[in-house]
């Protein structure tokens, strides 16, 4: 039986941050995911600068290089220190090159205020399956596929409305993410769940951001696409995260169109986590 390989994007070393092979690309066999660059840099960011009392409520990542399978290091800096806000950018460098930039706002939590205010009448649900415990296979959901939810990507390469549901994998190896890591991990699933169409993904996206009213309540996460814009080349997408007692946040991307290197989810394809949990 194929050894089973580690349930982390990167192992901690004395020279930065190792990629492990989930970190792999489906653009390219030597580049590091989305993903995993916005699960190290909010990992970053928040064990060095969110206070007690506060949350991590919104993670902006530009993702303007490839970053490649090879080591990668973090520069941190505080921006702004207030008894309600604290502001702070994080770089994530290979080779002495800046790869992505990220920006943290983390905002002192308190009581609401009086009075009704209007949101969407229809929260988004999860699946109807057991709370996950261990590997989490992603399971993922279209409106145009009979199946409903399964956990075969390939099932749900169409045109329709995606949703997905699933546990994220740690940001380091031997530590748990937190809701604010799990949420940037799965977050970052916002391009593919709007820029998936009928011949797979031929956007690829430059940036994320998410904004969190509330951390998510254990690390099962869903994210629904919202909207989907596009023209000339550039796309918009927009996705809500959720969790089995509602919605929590909401993600934003902008892609460029990468056609000639689209990714394709049909027949044949299988998620790593899928291959992994076998």
């Amino acid at each position: 039986m194929e050894e089973l390989p580690p349930l982390a994007f990167f192992e901690a070393t004395s020279d930065g941050f190792e990629p492990l092979p989930f970190a792999q690309s489906a653009w390219s066999p030597t580049m590091i995911n989305g993903p995993a660059v916005c699960g190290l840099l909010a990992r970053e960011l928040e064990s060095q600068f969110c206070p007690e009392g506060f949350l991590p409520s919104r993670l902006t990542v530009d993702m303007f290089r490839p970053p490649l399978k090879k080591t990668a290091t973090v520069v941190t800096k505080v921006v702004r220190e207030g008894n309600r806000i604290v502001v702070a950018d994080a770089v994530l460098q290979q080779d002495g090159q800046d790869m992505a930039r990220a920006t943290a706002i983390f905002l002192k939590q308190s009581e609401q205020p009086p009075g009704e205010r209007w949101t969407r009448a229809e929260a988004p649900q999860p699946p109807d399956v057991p709370p996950a415990d261990g590997l989490s296979v992603p399971w993922w959901n279209s409106s145009d596929s009979a199946d409903g939810w399964t956990n075969r990507i390939r099932d749900h390469q169409n045109d329709g409305h995606k949703k997905m549901w699933q546990t994220p994998i740690s940001a380091v190896l031997g530590e748990a993410p937190s809701s604010f890591v799990g949420a940037a991990i799965i977050g970052e699933s916002t391009s593919l769940l709007t820029n998936w169409g009928s011949e797979g993904v031929g956007f690829i996206n430059a940036d994320l951001t998410i904004a969190l009213a509330r951390p998510s309540e254990g690390l099962e996460i869903g994210l629904e696409a919202d909207n989907h814009i596009s023209a000339d080349g550039v796309a918009v997408g927009s996705a809500t995260l959720f969790d089995r007692h509602g919605a929590f946040g909401t993600c934003v991307v902008t892609a460029l169109a990468n056609a000639q290197r689209a990714v394709n989810f049909g027949e044949g394809y299988r998620h790593p986590a899928e291959i992994a949990a076998q």
